[in-house]
């Protein structure tokens, strides 16, 4: 924690994206699927960062985990799959970084849901005397393709 009359670093805030926190992956190619072609379906159900002050006051180390749920479809070959998850960081809505990380999921024999989250992942966010971690944002969600996004748009009527 911060010294004796010193304050805590001003954290970003972290958000999901409900269009960005589903993802159904299917096996093979088609606009229409039933549940025997589903090979895995995960959302992202949390975001967790932490925040601390460092040696070097123009740096904002900060440390964030992303929690998410994955079921294996009757499609999925194997009990292993990486799940691909995002995390960005945002100045008002321009995206100012992303990375994306796959997250390795292995199924045990006889269980086909899972809950898991992330290791620590680093970050270091630039401030100043006029920017602190609270000009900042952290999103979390799936890198999905343009196929699994439109489904998640029309799913939520958007």
């Amino acid at each position: 924690g911060p010294g004796r009359n010193e304050f805590a670093p001003v954290c970003p805030s972290a958000r999901l994206i409900p269009q960005l926190s589903d993802m159904t992956r299917y096996a093979g190619p088609g606009p229409t699927h039933d549940l025997t072609d589903l090979v895995i379906q995960a959302r992202v159900m949390a975001v967790k960062g932490s925040c601390a002050a460092g040696d070097d006051k123009s740096v904002l180390p900060a440390k964030v985990q992303v929690t998410v749920a994955v079921q294996r479809g009757p499609a999925m070959r194997g009990r292993e799959a990486d799940v691909p998850v995002f995390l960005a960081v945002t100045e008002g809505e321009i995206v100012r970084d992303k990375r994306v990380f796959p997250v390795h999921v292995v199924f045990p024999p006889n269980v086909d849901r899972l809950t898991m989250t992330s290791q620590e992942i680093d970050m270091a966010l630039p401030i100043s005397p006029t920017k602190s971690g609270a000009s900042y944002g952290i999103i979390a969600g799936f890198q999905l393709t343009p196929d699994e996004l439109a489904a998640n748009r029309h799913a939520s009527g958007r």
